[in-house]
């Protein structure tokens, strides 16, 4: 379904007014859009006052302090004299910008250069660029591998386990046991933020809860792992259940290896399709739904809108990501991980690692920050008879 463009301006509106100035090219390459498109939103926007325009660049109408923007896909600084931090992220991931962003700040303010890289969708696409810049001399690596499905993420298990440099990764839990089990992270704590999202729903009086969530992440199936044993543990809940927030956010086909089957596509009957929201709402007879992420979520609500489902009467909403959950024409409440607090975390212990001998010898560290509830208004309690 393409992205209304309403939604795609109210992204863009999001990313300048938490960076400041960017460039055109930066804001095409992470909505996935033409500059063409861009820009043409860009003029609309600088129109109504909701933006400044410059030359390729769009400004916030309130001047910010000067930005660090994110490069476009695939743009790599080089490393030369071997001072540089290597930071590998997936190309078009809002989220993870965030998190990026609150590393470089970090690194930068200890003088520490950076080594840019997006990686591309395609199967396996960090691994290459790990090793440009460990041979352009790289000291640490700070990455966010994409790993849609499981099968990716451990085939990465072997070759980042032996990068040589001190590493940490960036919203990322290896699979306990697994060869990355001892590696240096700093990720959410989306347990808790499920939990945040289910109890806040269940203090309202909610009982019938659905959770539309994407699949194609390690954040997607740790919510909703965690979103069925919290339902399943909470004796308010009467009912849930779990379907995909949209029909693209599933896996997809993993890299293969000489003799290794291929994976089976996602189950026509299952919930690769179960999309119809609306419809799922009044079969369960659901007043609440769990949505991620963000730009799902709003879509959603939007198709809800369609359906006759309005909302927060007809179904209150809480939205997960809480990058772009504020801007819709209902405001939504969303739990909001620490994005930027996990990538300055991140960077510090990298920093700690780069220090000396002792940071380097010292006990792994795997570190979970909480995240929060940002209540607006798309979650409300269900009316009681005497109302």
């Amino acid at each position: 379904m393409r992205e209304p463009v309403e939604l795609r301006r109210q992204r863009i509106l999001s990313v300048v007014q938490s960076r400041g100035a960017v460039k055109v090219s930066v804001l095409a390459a992470e909505l996935d859009v033409s500059v063409v498109t861009i820009r043409r939103d860009v003029e609309e926007l600088t129109r109504v006052g909701r933006l400044r325009r410059g030359h390729g660049v769009a400004r916030p109408v309130v001047d910010a302090p000067e930005p660090t923007t994110v490069p476009a896909a695939r743009t790599e600084e080089p490393a030369g004299d071997g001072a540089a931090v290597a930071l590998v992220v997936p190309e078009r991931h809002s989220y993870l910008y965030e998190t990026l962003h609150g590393a470089r700040t970090v690194l930068e303010e200890s003088g520490m250069r950076i080594a840019l890289h997006i990686a591309p969708q395609s199967a396996g696409a960090e691994r290459p660029l790990v090793e440009r810049a460990l041979a352009d001399g790289a000291r640490g690596l700070l990455i966010a591998p994409r790993w849609r499905n499981a099968r990716s993420e451990e085939l990465d298990y072997g070759w980042l386990a032996e990068v040589g440099v001190p590493t940490v990764l960036m919203e990322r839990r290896p699979r306990p046991g697994s060869a990355l089990h001892a590696l240096d992270s700093v990720c959410s704590d989306h347990w808790y933020g499920t939990h945040l999202a289910v109890d806040h729903l269940v203090s309202l009086g909610h009982r019938r809860i659905v959770l539309a969530a994407r699949d194609d992440s390690p954040t997607a199936r740790t919510i909703r792992t965690a979103f069925a044993e919290i339902a399943a543990a909470r004796p308010e809940v009467e009912d849930w259940s779990i379907v995909l927030s949209s029909p693209a956010a599933v896996p997809g086909p993993g890299p293969q290896t000489p003799g290794a089957p291929a994976e089976a596509a996602p189950d026509p009957d299952g919930d690769a399709t179960a999309v119809d929201l609306a419809a799922l709402l009044r079969e369960r007879g659901a007043t609440a739904a769990v949505l991620h992420g963000d730009v799902d979520a709003l879509m959603l609500v939007q198709r809800l809108a369609e359906g006759g489902v309005q909302v927060p009467r007809d179904c209150s909403v809480v939205a997960y990501d809480d990058v772009v959950a504020a801007l819709g024409s209902t405001p939504l409440t969303a739990v909001a991980p620490p994005k930027a607090e996990i990538g300055r975390a991140a960077a510090e212990l990298l920093l700690y690692r780069l220090a000396g001998t002792a940071g380097a010898t010292g006990p792994v560290r795997r570190t979970e920050l909480l995240p929060t509830l940002k209540i607006r208004g798309s979650a409300q309690s269900i009316p009681t008879p005497e109302d």
